[in-house]
Parts: structure tokens; sequence; C-alpha cells
């Protein structure tokens, strides 16, 4: 009776991480203002938090996105991989 070896080269070496960075990020820079970027990452209370917070502000605080979106574009994927979706920091 033989055993077959998984072929090496269709064997992940790491477990498969999700990694939210680049969707997130971008959707911070465009769409900030509705909090898409926090529903993305899993954060509904935050996201629901910065559509009042655009809305009460006229729009200003839409900045939040923006400036969030750039945060998660600057970071390492492992960095924010272990910030935002393992360690759930849901500002900044």
């Amino acid at each position: 009776m033989e055993t077959t070896k998984p072929e090496s080269w269709n064997t992940p070496s790491q477990p498969r991480q999700e990694n939210k960075k680049v969707l997130a990020g971008i959707m911070g820079i465009v769409f900030g203002y509705l909090g898409i970027h926090k529903f993305i990452l899993g954060y509904t209370q935050e996201g629901i938090i910065q559509i009042v917070i655009s809305i009460v502000t006229c729009g200003a605080g839409s900045i939040i996105g923006f400036i969030e979106g750039i945060i998660y574009l600057t970071k390492s994927d492992e960095d924010f991989y272990q910030t935002y979706q393992v360690g759930k920091k849901g500002w900044f």
C-alpha cells in the first residue's frame, strides 16, 4: 500500500491569512465619510459612528476616514493584520 505525499508546490508554507489592507485603505481614502473601511474590517459600531460624524459635521468628519486610509496603506501587511484584524483596534 502506497501513501501519497502532498505536492510541495501546492502546499502552503504558512496558513493563509486574509489581509484586507489594500481594500480598507482605498475605501478609507475614497469613501471615508461613509465608514465603509470600518465595515470591511468588521467594525460595525465604528462605521455607524463615522457616518454620524460625517452627517453632523456636514462632511468635515470625513477627514478621519481619509487619514485612516493613508495609515492603513503605509503599514506593513503583517503590522496591519496584527493591529486591525487580530488586535481589533477600532480607531487610528
